[in-house]
């Protein structure tokens, strides 16, 4: 790939909260030249790194960003987006060309109103709302499932957390707590996170992630621990960014 063709790869990456790696090595016929690897925010490799370097073709980065799935919730992480250019415009017509022509100057148009992002926890009447959203990561679950835990959950202290715009439920976050014998103070965990299609690119889910964080933190929590698809890479890069750390394997078997 030609050096614009990097550099695009590059914003590409940026704009997934990801980091292009170049290779150092400027000779033609050795191992590393024109390798290229990803690394997340903190410089932690994704994709196409071992110890010394760059290992990937540009064109297998290209297809591994590609296949990314953009219609994660991951998409939520505030990440640079390249501005689109804006198309040449005539320039406008004097008051005195405008009154010339007979026709009346046009008023400007109001803007569109902001909706308001409220965030609170959940209540037995988001339930159908819930569903969908849940439906988004492939779970299955009914409304009076969802009212019953939600009841559950807010007797324990630990309802889950919902984003609201204009008091539309778009976004979930579910919260956990469990004693652990070799840990002096209770573990947290969200145990989902998921926005809506339509509310993605706002920030949301940086939002509900730091109000998890206090709700745990209030509940007596020493740390929290996020459970995430292995799939969703773009998930993880978003955890990244917001400060959590890989530090173990998560097994699972159906009872």
């Amino acid at each position: 790939m030609s050096d614009p063709a990097i550099d695009a790869l590059a914003e590409s990456a940026a704009n997934r909260g990801l980091k292009l790696v170049r290779s150092r090595v400027r000779t033609p016929g050795k191992r590393r030249f024109g390798k290229v690897g990803l690394t997340d925010a903190s410089g932690k490799p994704v994709v196409g790194m071992d110890a010394k370097g760059p290992t990937a073709k540009p064109e297998e980065v290209e297809d591994y960003l590609r296949n990314l799935g953009a219609g994660d919730w991951g998409a939520s992480l505030d990440v640079r987006v390249k501005k689109r250019a804006r198309r040449a415009t005539r320039p406008p017509k004097s008051k005195a060309a405008t009154k010339q022509a007979g026709a009346a100057p046009k008023a400007a148009p109001k803007p569109l109103p902001v909706p308001k992002l409220a965030i609170r926890t959940a209540k037995p009447s988001d339930s159908a709302a819930l569903v969908d959203l849940i439906a988004l990561l492939d779970h299955k679950t009914s409304e009076a499932g969802v009212r019953k835990r939600i009841a559950a959950l807010s007797r324990a202290k630990l309802a889950p957390l919902v984003a609201t715009l204009d008091k539309h439920v778009v976004a979930l976050c579910g919260l956990d707590a469990m004693a652990a014998i070799h840990r002096d103070q209770p573990v947290g965990r969200i145990n989902i996170l998921v926005v809506a299609k339509s509310a993605r690119g706002r920030g949301i889910g940086r939002k509900l992630v730091d109000a998890a964080e206090d709700a745990l933190r209030r509940h007596g929590c020493g740390i929290v621990e996020v459970t995430s698809n292995d799939r969703l890479a773009e998930a993880h890069a978003f955890y990244r960014h917001m400060g959590f750390e890989r530090t173990s394997i998560r097994f699972c078997k159906t009872l």
